[in-house]
């Protein structure tokens, strides 16, 4: 990292450095380990914080994609991309690597120069397609407090042990870190508290009811036969001959790779299924280790990984993306 240049690896970090920032100017770099133009633009920006001019600009860098939660809210498509912001609200914005714009920009908006209007957000995906989606995104989706690892209820730890206890696989969905979800799901369900436990799309019930089938003996028959996780994956992988394991869906990414990666993929015209795997946690890490490869999107043909955003931009530019999504190559 350039000297002056602060990395920020938090929300909460991000957050409070803009809330500090007072009505100074934050020059945010949305970058990737992988993209050498973010490299080059980390050392101007590097070179712009030595210049005693700007000595109250703050610079700032972030992994575009591991903080996702702040890219998609300033609707990050690619990297490198900056976002200007004073009184912690975004007041302008660059994209790509243009080192003249940039230096312009950040002159003109730390002496108080005009500024832009914000960037739109994107439109945001009906909450009923995206309850649906999470139900039906594994097998025996728990809706509960927390994760497996650490249950923030007593009543979904208890669901928790059960399951373990019953050697259950199943996928779990954090609704104390989604408030739509959270209230929707009760309307939804039409089931008031949680954890909820679902079986194939349908609603089984919360932890009473889990606790009644475990007495008579009937959970089991009330789940889906089990399978590894490995042989799961290979499912997913298999399930189209081009499959897309992105966050969000195509008509709502999630994050600005996931956007411009189905950006890319709908000129070609090639048809491609897709997972979010932000609706399912066991997926989302257990095929980074299955695939090797460490970041999303990934994209598979005919059950092989073809690699991530930048290999999908490099055949794209040589000219052999649609070949390879048809599985010429």
């Amino acid at each position: 990292m350039a000297a002056g240049v602060i990395e920020v690896d938090t929300v909460e970090d991000f957050n409070k450095l803009l809330n500090d920032a007072g009505g100074n100017l934050v020059v945010v770099h949305f970058a990737a380990p992988w993209a050498p133009q973010c490299q080059q633009m980390t050392d101007v920006i590097g070179e712009l914080a030595k210049d005693n001019q700007l000595s109250q600009v703050r610079f700032v860098q972030l992994e575009a994609e591991k903080l996702a939660e702040i890219s998609e809210k300033n609707n990050i498509i690619a990297v490198p991309t900056f976002i200007f912001f004073k009184g912690g609200k975004s007041v302008d914005r660059l994209d790509g690597a243009n080192a003249t714009d940039l230096t312009k920009k950040v002159q003109s908006l730390s002496k108080g120069g005009a500024v832009a209007s914000p960037p739109p957000h994107p439109q945001k995906q009906d909450l009923n397609t995206r309850l649906k989606q999470l139900i039906n995104s594994a097998p025996v989706m728990l809706f509960m407090k927390g994760n497996r690892q650490e249950p923030r209820c007593g009543f979904s730890r208890q669901m928790v042990s059960i399951l373990q206890e019953k050697n259950v696989s199943y996928s779990t969905f954090d609704i104390l870190s989604d408030e739509e979800v959270r209230q929707g799901l009760k309307a939804f369900s039409n089931w008031p508290t949680y954890p909820q436990l679902y079986a194939n799309g349908e609603l089984l019930g919360g932890l009473d009811i889990v606790k009644e089938l475990v007495e008579t003996g009937e959970l089991e028959s009330q789940l889906p036969v089990q399978i590894k996780l490995e042989d799961r994956l290979k499912q997913l992988v298999n399930k189209a001959p081009v499959m897309l394991f992105m966050k969000g869906q195509p008509d709502a990414p999630r994050c600005g790779f996931s956007k411009t990666t189905v950006a890319i993929l709908g000129e070609t015209g090639v048809k491609y299924d897709t997972f979010d795997i932000l609706s399912d946690n066991e997926v989302r890490q257990g095929l980074k280790t299955f695939s090797n490869w460490p970041t999303y999107p990934q994209l598979y043909v005919n059950g092989e990984l073809i690699g991530g955003l930048d290999i999908i931009k490099e055949l794209k530019e040589s000219g052999e993306l649609e070949s390879t999504l048809k599985g010429d190559n």
